[in-house]
């Protein structure tokens, strides 16, 4: 008995990379029983999911789509953009049931992004089950709108589901955000002979300051208004962006030896991250969903720095959630260096708060996401054929 999966969502790797965790999973836990998994991913052309998928050999297969560019003022949803991405949707509505009712699947997953509506909707029509995951505290617009047709709902928090339909309400299952499996895999001595971290004070607390993989321009503004200070305190891993290093490297030629020591900058954190956030005692960072998920199922203690202008505010409303819970400490607004220091000085002063902050990280977490996202699929999709 093989199974067949229709995954779609994509855009960003909020979107893409829990999917393919999903996918991965399933495919473990049927390959132990001996049974096939046929995976067909439906994104947009040159979208990083296109991306992922031919990375890592899985059938994708292209739809048009449209975005919606919001704003609070009516007319200016009305722009030339809009218009000319809305004339896209019939075509995508089109590809899209005739990609759903070809390929049959045991059941359809989407994980949001502008791409997974067609999709989602065609499941419906062809009567193929739809399992809509969310990411995020708050319900993205995609998945909104996907909510009201799906057989099943998954949210990665509790809080999120008195903001469902009342129709979707009651299918709803709280599966938590999967994690890549490799970031359980961390050794904090792995980090040191990897980076070559031989100034270290192991006796000092750890920082990981982390902007993605792109850095962020305010996180790195803030610790470098801080470094001294911070190095007074703390060892440093400052994974900045790779177009940010030289700009960051004059800013710290002044340290003193004792300080710079331990102080690493890099560009870019690749396969040592698990070994890193092993190492981490705190973790500066913004609030994505991926960061959130990873931080909590490894029961981290951090400071949230969320993305302004992320969608609907989301990284915002996932800070806050942990702040309110005890298990992060949230900078909303304007980051000075007066306001990073309150927030990350008393993590780092007092052991003992660090190891109640990251306690209630993990009691929040869900390190088995990814198994409870997997139990649904196999519920829904009635086990395969």
């Amino acid at each position: 008995m093989g199974f067949r999966l229709l995954v779609t969502g994509g855009g960003t790797g909020g979107h893409t990379y829990p999917a393919l965790t999903a996918v991965r999973t399933l495919e473990a836990r049927l390959a132990a029983e001996g049974r096939p998994l046929d995976v067909l991913w439906v994104g947009t052309e040159g979208g990083l999911e296109a991306r992922v998928a031919a990375s890592e050999g899985l059938a994708f297969r292209a739809v048009a789509t449209g975005k919606v560019r919001r704003s609070g003022n009516p007319l200016k949803m009305l722009s030339p953009a809009n218009v000319k991405d809305m004339g896209r949707v019939p075509l995508g509505a089109a590809q899209a049931r005739a990609i759903v009712s070809e390929f049959r699947p045991d059941v359809v997953l989407a994980t949001g992004g502008y791409v997974a509506v067609p999709i989602g909707l065609a499941a419906k029509m062809c009567r193929r089950p739809l399992v809509v995951h969310e990411q995020t505290a708050r319900l993205g617009l995609a998945n909104r709108v996907l909510a009201r047709v799906a057989a099943r709902v998954a949210v990665s928090s509790p809080s999120t589901l008195d903001l469902l339909p009342d129709t979707a309400r009651a299918g709803a299952v709280v599966t938590g955000n999967p994690v890549r499996p490799e970031v359980f895999t961390g050794r904090p001595e792995k980090a040191i002979e990897a980076l070559g971290l031989v100034g270290f004070d192991r006796r000092l607390p750890t920082v990981y300051v982390t902007g993605g993989a792109q850095g962020a321009q305010q996180i790195n503004r803030a610790v470098g208004e801080v470094l001294p200070w911070l190095l007074e305190h703390a060892n440093v891993i400052h994974q900045c962006g790779p177009a940010n290093v030289a700009e960051l490297e004059r800013s710290a030629a002044g340290l003193p030896a004792a300080l710079s020591g331990r102080y690493l900058l890099t560009g870019y954190v690749g396969p040592e991250l698990p070994d890193v956030l092993a190492l981490a005692d705190v973790v500066i960072s913004r609030s994505g969903a991926g960061t959130i998920a990873e931080l909590t199922a490894l029961g981290k203690a951090a400071v949230l720095i969320p993305l302004a202008t992320s969608a609907g505010n989301e990284q915002a409303h996932n800070a806050s959630h942990l702040q309110e819970q005890g298990a992060a400490v949230a900078v909303l607004g304007e980051v000075t260096p007066q306001r990073l220091t309150e927030a990350v000085g008393p993590l780092l002063a007092d052991a003992e708060a660090r190891e109640t902050m990251a306690g209630r990280a993990r009691a929040a977490g869900r390190p088995d996401a990814a198994e409870r996202l997997v139990d649904v699929l196999l519920d829904v999709g009635g086990g395969g054929r």
